[in-house]
């Protein structure tokens, strides 16, 4: 269904599941959240020049645990880990990423407080559609 006929958008039914359509090219963002074949809210905006020549940067939040107790006591930094090192392992080492994308106070009719997506994905899986 073209974004340009009437009815767009349809309220999400309390049951089933949802899929997620990303595009992205050099010149704009876009994304489509549809449930059974209806598109239930799309986003979609241009990049900034900025944005264009710089890339667009995203934050990535990683939690890393080490006994640092011993690296502590003797005051040796070979003991510990860098921001760097942490970024390395990262790169290499992580098997999955797990993405959560939500819009508080969404403008749509009925009582929703807050719409949002949530994507698992696996280095070395791909997915059929």
């Amino acid at each position: 269904m073209a974004l340009t006929t009437t009815p767009v958008l349809v309220l999400p039914t309390g049951s089933g599941s949802y899929t997620v359509y990303f595009d992205a090219s050099h010149i704009s963002l876009g994304a489509v959240l549809m449930q059974k074949g209806r598109v239930i809210a799309y986003a979609s905006r241009q990049l900034k020049q900025e944005e264009r020549e710089l890339g667009k940067k995203f934050l990535v939040d990683v939690d890393a645990w080490m006994d640092l107790r011993a690296a502590g006591k003797s005051d040796c930094l070979s003991g510990t880990l860098s921001y760097s090192d942490i970024y390395e392992i990262v790169l290499k080492e992580v098997s999955a990423i797990h993405v959560q994308v939500g819009k508080p106070h969404v403008a749509v009719q009925g009582s929703v407080d807050y719409l949002g997506v949530e994507i698992i994905r696996y280095r070395g899986v791909d997915v059929q559609n």
